[in-house]
C-alpha cells in the first residue's frame, strides 16, 4: 500500500473518533452547566480547555467552548475542523475508500459546512456529530475490505480513543466532587449503561475508574483500545508473531498495555493525572513511530496542544 494512502486512512480513523469523543464530552458538560445552578461555570470551562489542551483567547465561558471546540473550522481543536480534515483525507485516498464511506464523510462535511453545528440548540449539533460519526465508523467496518487499509483506520481510531479517554479521565482530577465527575466521564465515554450492567448499579469512583481503565470488554476503555491497537500492529507486521516486536510502535503500545494490565488499580489511582499524561505522550510517540515506519516522509501532526 502506498504510504500516502496508509497515512490518509490512519487519520480518517483518528479524526472521526476525535469528533465523536469531543461531541460526547461537550454534550455532557455543557448540559451540566445548564442544569446545575451552583456549578462554577468558569472553572468547568477552564477544565474542558485544559483537558483538551486547546488554545483559546483566555475567555472561559460556554460560548468560548462552543466556538473553539465545536463549530469554528479554523480552530484545530474543533469538531468542525476534525470532520473537514477527515473528509480531505478520504478525498486523498479516494481510490481505496468505499463509495459508501466517501458519501458518509462527504455528506457529513457539507452538513457541518452549512452551519448545522452553530444553531440555537448545541445539543442538536452534538447529536448530529455523534450519529454521523457512528455511521461513518459502521460504514468503514462494513463496507471496507478488512485488509491493511482497514487496519490503518482501526489503528488510528484506537490510538485516538486511548488519547481522548485519558483526557476525559484526567478531568476527574480537577473536580471538587469526584463521584459526580466520574459519572459524567462514564456518560461522556458512552459507558454509563455498560457500567451499570457490569457493576450492578454500584456507583463509586473506584469502580468507574476500574471500568474505564482496565475493563477488557468495553470498547472505549483504555485496556480494550490498547489491545485493539496492538492487534492492528500485529496484522500489519506479522513477523512479530514469531520473533517479537519488530517496530517501535508495537513496543510503545506493548509497554503501555503491560502497565495497564499489571499495575493494580490502587497504583494507577495513586497518580492518576500522571498516568493519563503518560498515556497521552505514549499516543504521540506511537503515532510518530507509525509515521516513521509506514508513512514515508511524513511528520505526525500535533493536535490540541499535546499532553497536559
Amino acid at each position: 500500500m502506498l504510504s500516502r494512502i496508509a497515512e490518509a486512512l490512519f487519520w480518517i480513523g483518528r479524526y472521526v473518533e476525535r469528533a465523536d469523543a469531543l461531541a460526547r464530552l461537550l454534550d455532557v458538560y455543557l448540559q451540566l452547566l445548564v442544569e446545575d445552578p451552583v456549578i462554577d461555570r468558569e472553572a468547568t470551562c477552564r477544565s474542558i480547555f485544559a483537558a483538551m489542551g486547546a488554545q483559546h483567547d483566555g475567555v472561559n465561558d460556554p460560548d468560548a467552548v462552543l466556538r473553539v471546540l465545536l463549530w469554528d473550522s479554523t480552530s484545530p481543536s474543533s469538531i468542525a475542523f476534525a470532520l473537514e480534515t477527515a473528509r480531505e483525507n478520504a478525498r486523498r485516498s479516494r481510490e481505496v475508500v468505499s463509495t459508501e464511506l466517501w458519501e458518509g464523510l462527504n455528506t457529513t462535511y457539507y452538513m457541518v459546512s452549512n452551519c448545522q453545528l452553530s444553531g440555537p440548540r448545541p445539543a442538536d449539533g452534538f447529536r448530529l456529530v455523534r450519529e454521523r460519526a457512528n455511521l461513518i465508523t459502521a460504514l468503514a467496518d462494513q463496507t471496507q475490505s478488512h485488509d491493511d487499509g482497514w487496519q490503518f483506520i482501526v489503528l488510528g481510531r484506537s490510538i485516538e480513543r486511548i488519547d481522548m479517554t485519558s483526557r476525559m479521565i484526567q478531568m476527574t482530577t480537577y473536580a471538587t466532587a469526584p463521584s459526580a465527575s466520574w459519572l459524567l466521564t462514564l456518560r461522556a465515554c458512552g459507558g454509563a449503561h455498560a457500567f451499570t450492567r457490569t457493576y450492578r448499579a454500584i456507583e463509586s469512583p473506584r469502580a468507574a475508574a476500574e471500568f474505564l481503565l482496565q475493563d477488557r470488554l468495553f470498547p472505549r476503555s483504555i485496556a480494550y483500545s490498547l489491545g485493539q491497537a496492538a492487534a492492528c500492529l500485529e496484522v500489519l507486521d506479522p513477523r512479530q508473531r514469531r520473533v517479537g516486536f519488530g517496530g517501535d510502535a508495537a513496543r510503545i503500545i506493548g509497554r503501555a498495555r503491560a502497565r495497564m494490565d499489571y499495575l493494580s488499580l490502587t497504583e494507577l489511582l495513586s497518580d492518576l493525572a500522571g498516568e493519563m499524561s503518560a498515556l497521552q505522550s505514549m499516543c504521540g510517540e506511537a503515532t510518530e513511530a507509525v509515521a516513521h515506519r509506514y508513512f514515508e516522509g511524513a511528520v505526525a501532526p500535533e493536535w490540541l496542544g499535546g499532553p497536559l
